[in-house]
């Protein structure tokens, strides 16, 4: 667990008391536990399943509508050239290590990092320095071993450490494998020594049909599904750009050692999108001046190369002149990502923004950084921001020969000379018949200059080779009936270009797990009553309906609360137990439920109702009309308690003493 992580109160981190909150309120568990559960694999109860939909209803509000980015469902099931195209089937891979006494497999980079936080955590408690850890009896064992046996380091040795943390994202296979070698890295629950680094692909493998012979992948993210989709979404813009599409779904991916939570599974759900760019604007964005003056956490490449972890604070205005951020449309996201953030309930002391490290970044990005967000298990990547330039069209045109370009008319039309490749499709259609396309899209890349060489040689020959990467020949022979190189002049009139992408990729299972442990404290003075602060606009459930006590004259008025519930489209639980109401207050204020209705015999009498809240346990007395109104306007995220707190006649009796007491 990371040493510093502390609550949204300032106190250590209780792992066992969040675990056990999680598992006796339901919010998750492991898949098929009958038959002794799946590593990597999740069931979400009724509280996890209602956040996520609330997450998700923000985030579509945020940048689907407010964006007006197109919506799309694209299929999980995704052909195996597809993924081949995209680099998947080379390159999608983690590098893994194996125990060879074992079995066992550990990720690389994860292995190396253990280790070295070990050590290091190791050293400050020989130096004497103060390492919190959470309490889990399990661990009391290790713990007591490891104050007996803290090592300290030299302090050379400690600097090397830090500084390999600070940049171990920027390691290759070879690296790692470097870096176990020489800091005899083991692993740490046999001690054994472990093979050095191999990569392994993380796609699920299937196929498509009973034949077997139509290989396929569950898709690894949702993007692909985007980009073939991209004609269609021209098309529905009516061919303008800047155009974006928004993809919400599951990917899956084979996780070598699926652990920690919802952070490292094998099924999870995505939010992309896809934000197409004309290249010539400079990537600008029309919305960019409303952003300029916010401030982010920005930690750059430059202060990782050297060691350091510590983000620097500035606008996006002087990132995006100073080109930190390369260019203004990936600036606006990233501002839109961390309001998103702030939206839904991250603590916003716990994110920053990570440039990604050269060895990182795709040949092909312009630039790319994620939104971190800090837990328990420390900065965890949960969302990406990258600028993939036009690499995805780019290669997907080449490899179908179906262009996916845009077409703009030209205010100015302009003549100019130059060589034309033209296929007679009569006579090329019967002898290429389906790699036509390919062999057009081969013939439309060629430079000036081949073209040029290729018509000296049909002069002379008849017929000419044409370098057709896709075909499994690798070329084609065409002869002078099918195909003439000739020089023309023409008028141009348009313009034709492959967009560039600017994609925000969204991890929601990483940021609901966030979410989950920023929202999670324990009351001061009673260690016993945990609490799951969750804003009212993510909230599972909105409002806890309670009877003071189990009394039958209650009956008529639960039922009018629950029908005006109803109404107003506001989740609620009623807890009509037997305990006490201080009691079932606590053990609903786990599941994060904002607000507390009343109802109490001075209700009978017609003297309203008292609203709770959660966080502060106070309390307001109020006719329902009004009641219900504080509480959808905070739902909405138009008001605060504070608000409704100052409005409202302060409640202070019997409930609230007990409420205390318990």
């Amino acid at each position: 667990m990371a040493d510093e992580y502390k609550t949204r109160t300032g106190d250590v981190f209780n792992r066992e008391q969040y675990d056990s909150l999680l598992t006796r309120k339901q919010f998750l568990w492991q898949s098929f536990e009958p038959y002794g559960a799946v590593k990597g694999l999740f069931d979400y109860g009724p509280p996890l399943e209602n956040l996520e939909a609330e997450v998700i209803s923000i985030w579509r509000d945020h940048f689907i509508r407010h964006e007006r980015m197109m919506a799309l469902k694209c299929s999980m099931l995704t052909p195996y050239k597809v993924l081949e195209t995209s680099g998947h089937v080379a390159k999608f891979a983690d590098y893994m290590c194996k125990d060879p006494k074992t079995g066992e497999i550990l990720r690389a980079d994860h292995l190396i990092k253990d280790v070295i936080e070990t050590r290091l955590r190791s050293d400050r408690e020989a130096r004497g320095e103060k390492v919190e850890t959470e309490e889990d009896p399990k661990l009391k064992k290790k713990k007591a071993k490891l104050s007996k046996t803290a090592t300290k380091l030299d302090d050379d040795v400690r600097k090397e450490y830090e500084y390999l943390l600070a940049t171990l994202d920027d390691c290759t296979g070879d690296d790692m494998g470097a870096l176990i070698k020489k800091h005899d890295i083991r692993n740490p629950v046999t001690n054994n020594e472990v093979e050095p680094p191999v990569p392994v692909n993380l796609m699920f493998s299937t196929q498509i049909g009973a034949t077997g012979r139509e290989p396929a992948f569950l898709r690894p993210e949702t993007a692909q599904g985007q980009f073939l989709s991209f004609n269609k979404l021209l098309e529905f813009s009516d061919g303008q750009l800047p155009m974006a599409s928004a993809c919400i779904g599951y990917s899956f991916r084979n996780e070598l050692s699926p652990s920690r939570g919802l952070l490292r599974v094998r099924e999870f759900l995505m939010a992309e999108v896809e934000h197409f760019v004309d290249p010539k604007s400079g990537k600008k964005h029309p919305k960019f001046a409303s952003v300029r003056e916010v401030k982010l956490p920005l930690l750059d490449r430059n202060t990782q190369s050297a060691g350091g972890s510590t983000p620097q604070i500035m606008t996006i205005g002087e990132a995006v002149d100073t080109k930190l951020v390369d260019n203004e449309t990936l600036g606006y996201f990233l501002v839109r990502i961390m309001q998103f953030m702030d939206k839904i309930g991250i603590d916003m002391t716990k994110l920053r923004f990570r440039q990604h490290m050269a060895n990182e970044m795709a040949h092909y990005a312009a630039d790319c950084w994620d939104c971190e967000l800090f837990n328990s298990y420390g900065w965890i990547e949960c969302v990406g921001c990258a600028d993939r330039s036009a690499f995805d069209l780019t290669v997907h045109e080449k490899a179908t020969g179906v262009p996916l370009r845009v077409r703009e008319n030209l205010e100015e039309p302009y003549e100019v000379e130059e060589w034309q490749a033209n296929l007679n499709k009569k006579k090329s259609g019967p002898k290429l018949r389906q790699d036509q396309g390919k062999v057009e899209a081969a013939l439309l890349a060629l430079t000036q200059e081949m073209k040029e060489k290729l018509s000296i040689t049909m002069a002379s020959e008849g017929k000419v080779e044409v370098p057709v990467a896709e075909l499994e020949s690798g070329k084609v022979e065409l002869d002078k009936d099918i195909l003439s190189i000739v020089k023309e002049k023409r008028k141009v009139t348009t313009r034709e270009y492959t967009p560039n992408v600017i994609e925000p990729s969204f991890g929601v299972g990483r940021i609901l797990h966030s979410l989950m442990e920023h929202a999670f404290w324990v009351r001061k003075g009673d260690e016993a009553r945990s609490v799951m602060s969750f804003k009212p606009t993510v909230a599972p459930i909105k409002v806890l309906v309670v009877p003071l006590q189990k009394d039958t004259r209650f009956a008529g008025l639960l039922s009018e609360l629950e029908q005006r519930l109803d109404d107003a489209q506001l989740s609620f639980r009623v807890d009509q137990s037997g305990v006490s109401i201080g009691r079932r207050y606590a053990r609903n204020d786990e599941l994060g439920i904002p607000f507390g209705i009343t109802v109490d015999y001075e209700s009978l009498e017609g003297k309203g109702y008292t609203l709770r809240d959660r966080d502060s346990t106070k309390q307001v007395r109020a006719s329902l009309d009004e009641i219900l109104e504080a509480i959808e306007k905070t739902c909405k995220g138009k008001q605060t308690w504070d608000d409704i707190y100052a409005k409202l006649p302060v409640f202070e009796g019997k409930v609230e003493e007990e409420v205390e007491k318990v």
